[in-house]
């Protein structure tokens, strides 16, 4: 297939999303029922921010050209994807990537997010039978020519393992973290709260830490995140809240909370589902100074970092663990 072909086949499934197919919307319905992690609301808001910051005709030209991608791929080299399943479609930039340069892809998707990304190729079958040429399904990724794979710090391991000898990105356990100055405003506050809740705080682009200075006053943000009170009713999401909460009152921990999450101090970047972590800092250098060298953060937000509210919006060049898939794969084409 040609470049533009593929990319007029993604136009196509952008338009589908928007369409209410009674089938697509049946399936969407089917995931979430799979896996409980999956409400509606998330799965709304991935498709959305695929059809907005992804599926764009002049932005997937653009971003082609700018890796010199060929307009048809001679020597396509075969991709193994090992897809994460922390929130919806979540893999879709992986499956992109390698599409839109050329080269074949063979995916094992999570078991806690096949639903949706089996069905998206199926109708990329239905529109375009040779799509089963460049796009499979397996459970075993052998002898492929490189690998992308996504997991656990655990996993990853086992990833080195296996993949290590052939070309590979391999992605651990990250998180992403807000430095808020004081400065907030109410509308600021409330985007944070986005950042912060959305896919209750799974994704790895999800707020779970604070980096706030001495006697910041937590009760305007406690107010934003009261907008995510529904939660609650989720009783995954509900039993997390009850559980980590007793587990700081057992240990005579101070806490905040608003009936909706638990704000606790912590120096780990990683917190638990429910819970916002925060650290306190003495000067804008010294917050700067805790995350030099760690390279567990997958972006920051706060005034002149990544904008409140933009930090589940990503776009083509957002890379997962800022690693550049699009340049691994021009490189592997050479």
């Amino acid at each position: 297939m040609t470049l533009q072909e593929r990319i007029a086949l993604l136009l196509r499934l952008k338009e589908y999303f928007l369409s209410g197919d009674p089938v697509w919307e049946e399936t969407k319905e089917r995931a979430y029922r799979e896996n409980q992690w999956f409400i509606p609301e998330f799965i709304e808001i991935s498709v959305k921010n695929i059809v907005t910051g992804f599926l764009d005709k002049t932005a997937l030209e653009q971003w082609a050209k700018a890796y010199g991608v060929p307009g048809e791929r001679t020597n396509p080299k075969t991709i193994g994807i090992v897809m994460a399943g922390n929130i919806p479609l979540v893999g879709f930039h992986d499956l992109l990537c390698v599409f839109i340069s050329g080269h074949t892809a063979v995916i094992k998707p999570s078991s806690k997010d096949e639903i949706l990304v089996k069905y998206l190729v199926k109708k990329l079958y239905e529109w375009e039978v040779t799509i089963q040429n460049h796009i499979s399904f397996a459970e075993r990724l052998n002898n492929c020519d490189a690998y992308i794979a996504t997991g656990s710090n655990n996993s990853g391991r086992y990833f080195d393992y296996y993949f290590g000898k052939f070309p590979n990105i391999i992605r651990k356990n990250r998180t992403s973290v807000a430095i808020l100055d004081g400065k907030e405003t109410t509308e600021e506050l409330d985007l944070l709260a986005d950042d912060v809740m959305l896919y209750f705080g799974l994704g790895c682009r999800n707020i779970t830490q604070l980096l706030v200075p001495e006697n910041y006053d937590f009760v305007p943000l406690l107010d934003a995140l009261k907008k995510y009170a529904h939660f609650m009713e989720y009783h995954k999401y509900k039993h997390n809240y009850d559980y980590h909460l007793a587990l700081l009152i057992m240990a005579g921990k101070y806490y905040m909370n608003n009936d909706t999450v638990v704000l606790a101090q912590n120096e780990s970047p990683f917190s638990p589902v429910s819970q916002l972590h925060y650290a306190t800092y003495s000067s804008r250098a010294a917050a700067e100074a805790l995350l030099t060298g760690n390279d567990a953060i997958q972006c920051v937000v706060g005034h002149d970092y990544t904008p409140f509210g933009k930090a589940q919006q990503p776009g083509l060049t957002d890379y997962p663990d800022g690693v550049d898939t699009m340049a691994f794969l021009q490189e592997l084409g050479n």
